[in-house]
């Protein structure tokens, strides 16, 4: 595989199976997993791998809590499920299996605590891939964890069940059968063909207890399952009315002792976490705004770890709404917004941070392949974006906002959060709007109300972001375009584009899957259906003390191994 991340201009990563975040806090919530900056105002040392502080287990002290703001407490709490977001997958992690890892430049490699031998081989054209799972590996109710729980994430994320809601097929479509090894403690995976991107799935693993289309959708909906779990912490308590999360450490966990006596998640709006933070009452906040960071840098004893940002930040066109649904329209809307212009305000303060605007939604400009593909299709133009209002019969009325068979231009743009950054975008954009002759409403709701949002798709224009864990980007091109995909919350796409994404991950290459990729993504960009705003950094406040926790771009690490140092 010849994807490897170039040294070069600031940029991300792509994505593990992408996951759909809000946009408000800037990194507000700071439950990002650090050479680090001072707080003092000189230029930022983004670094490419990660700034986590990363420790051995003999450095660090045993003891202690880790307090974190988050967004919001999910009402969807399997991480599978397509309602699921960011934040579920942050508490997620703590108490379930984490079977693959990355390190911060996206080396993958298994935990051995659940996988003490993995190997991947070519038999007839196909890729068959062997885990060898712990002999002491079970789920807290004793069920053992064995071939079934890869057959059944398989199962459910295959996209066979039409009842499943799941997030997302990709590379789990691709595969011919899951069977048992030598024993029931081996995993043998056979694609239906080479498969260059498996390291991207059985990741994380659904439990066999969910063993039907309702238990999927429903069982983790308002609540969790402790007794499912199996790893080296435990639940102790989640509320989801006042937002909160507790995990304490895994009595009938076998592998490493987690170090801290617990982590408690706390759910805050952008300002309430800054002011937590400054009051001690959290021990870690994001801070990627000039705002945020200004607060923190007279602070004693802060570290500012900074690294490039496994993520992408976007506006999602509804297509589902009655004006939006003419294809004409969203062109015109995304030719209309001067992305330069939205960059310029999210980046001012952060001691000269800039970035090139992004391209893709496969690839960052640090990986090979990539290609800028939005910018193929799409060029700020305000006098080409009327023109295009004028070609949908959209005319302009007498006070400037255009009309069509007696109704007016108007739509929402849906601000989650109290970030002065995220409002002053929002305005930015509705002054955008306006000189085209589009009336914007800018709609203020709490980013605890982002899940509902997206599901209901309650919205009209809304920035949101894709979360990311791997570098294997163009494996997940069906789940950011193919129609009917749960990410794809732009509505947009057509069968005959569903029928080439088909075709595209059919393709053994890699290579050659790359490249034909960015021909594929300039044709679903043509859809005008997501515009990518910006990547930027991930800014993360915190102790000094603090290992293996902070701004870590690809790094999937142990939560056992997250502690205090000596």
């Amino acid at each position: 595989m010849n994807m490897k991340l170039r040294r070069t201009a600031l940029a991300v990563v792509t994505a593990s199976a992408l996951i759909l975040t809000g946009c408000a806090s800037d990194g507000g919530s700071g439950s990002s997993d650090g050479s680090s900056n001072s707080a003092s105002g000189e230029k930022l040392d983004v670094k490419l791998d990660g700034s986590y502080n990363p420790k051995d287990r003999s450095e660090l002290k045993e003891g202690g809590e880790l307090r974190l703001a988050i967004d919001e407490i999910s009402q969807q709490q399997n991480t599978f499920q397509a309602d699921a977001t960011t934040y579920t997958s942050s508490l997620w992690k703590y108490y379930n299996p984490q079977i693959g890892l990355f390190d911060g430049a996206g080396e993958f490699h298994v935990n051995n605590d659940y996988i003490t031998d993995v190997k991947d081989e070519e038999k007839d054209g196909k890729t068959v891939v062997t885990f060898t799972i712990h002999e002491k590996a079970q789920y807290n109710d004793g069920t053992p964890i064995d071939w079934k729980s890869f057959e059944n994430t398989w199962k459910f994320n295959n996209g066979e069940n039409k009842d499943v809601n799941v997030s997302a097929t990709d590379g789990y479509e691709l595969i011919e059968s899951v069977k048992p090894g030598e024993n029931d403690k081996q995993a043998v995976i056979t694609f239906k063909q080479a498969y260059p991107w498996w390291q991207g799935l059985f990741n994380v693993l659904l439990p066999p207890q969910v063993d039907s289309a309702q238990k999927f959708n429903e069982a983790y909906l308002g609540k969790v399952h402790p007794e499912w779990g199996a790893g080296p912490y435990k639940v102790e308590s989640v509320d989801f009315q006042n937002g909160s999360a507790t995990f304490v450490p895994n009595e009938k966990w076998w592998g490493d002792k987690p170090f801290l006596d617990k982590v408690t998640y706390r759910q805050m709006e952008d300002q309430a976490s800054i002011n937590a933070f400054k009051a001690g009452e959290i021990d870690a906040t994001g801070v990627a705004n000039k705002e945020r960071l200004a607060a923190v840098k007279d602070m004693p004893d802060v570290e500012i770890r900074t690294a490039m940002t496994p993520g992408k930040n976007l506006y999602t066109l509804n297509s589902k709404n009655e004006i939006l649904s003419d294809i004409k329209v969203r062109e015109a809307i995304m030719t209309g917004i001067d992305r330069s212009t939205l960059s310029g305000i999210r980046f001012n303060g952060l001691n000269g941070y800039t970035e090139e605007l992004p391209g893709s939604f496969n690839l960052y400009q640090t990986q090979e392949g990539y290609e800028d593909n939005f910018g193929s299709v799409v060029k700020f133009d305000a006098e080409k974006a009327k023109s295009l209002l004028d070609e949908a019969g959209w005319k302009e009325g007498s006070d400037g906002i255009r009309e069509k068979d007696g109704k007016k231009l108007s739509m929402r743009y849906t601000l989650l959060g109290d970030s002065s950054i995220s409002k002053a975008m929002a305005t930015a954009t509705q002054k955008m709007m306006k000189d085209i002759g589009v009336d914007l409403k800018v709609e203020e709701r709490p980013v605890s109300d982002f899940s509902e949002i997206t599901s209901k798709y309650d919205f009209d224009i809304l920035p949101m972001g894709f979360s990311s864990g791997d570098p294997f980007g163009v494996a997940y091109f069906g789940q950011t375009y193919r129609s009917g995909s749960q990410l794809n919350r732009s509505g947009t796409g057509t069968p005959e584009l569903d029928k080439k994404i088909d075709k595209l991950s059919q393709i053994a290459d890699p290579d050659e899957q790359i490249k034909e990729s960015n021909k594929l993504e300039k044709e679903a960009l043509a859809q005008y259906g997501i515009i990518p705003i910006y990547n930027g950094p991930t800014m993360v406040a915190t102790h000094p003390d603090i290992a293996n926790f902070g701004a870590n771009s690809f790094a999937v690490i142990e939560v056992e191994n997250i502690g205090y140092t000596k």
